[in-house]
């Protein structure tokens, strides 16, 4: 599992599952049950769609920038 969402995409994965648990448990639904999709995979930096498409919103950093001279 190589990591596939960016720090961005994590955060608004994370705030919208818990956000959509909340509403959930307010109006007393089981669909609140959905926001653990948004949430785990925002916790897990890993989206099985993303993979399926091939699209990754995780940044790449340059190895040579990193080397000490």
């Amino acid at each position: 599992m190589k990591a596939n969402v960016g720090y961005i995409d994590k955060w608004i994965r994370v705030v919208l599952g818990v956000v959509i648990i909340f509403v959930g448990l307010f109006f007393q639904s089981w669909w609140g049950l959905i926001g653990l999709l948004p949430l785990l995979t925002g916790l897990f930096n890993y989206c099985p769609a993303y993979s399926l498409i091939g699209v990754s919103t995780k940044t790449k950093v340059d190895t040579e920038k990193l080397k000490i001279k």
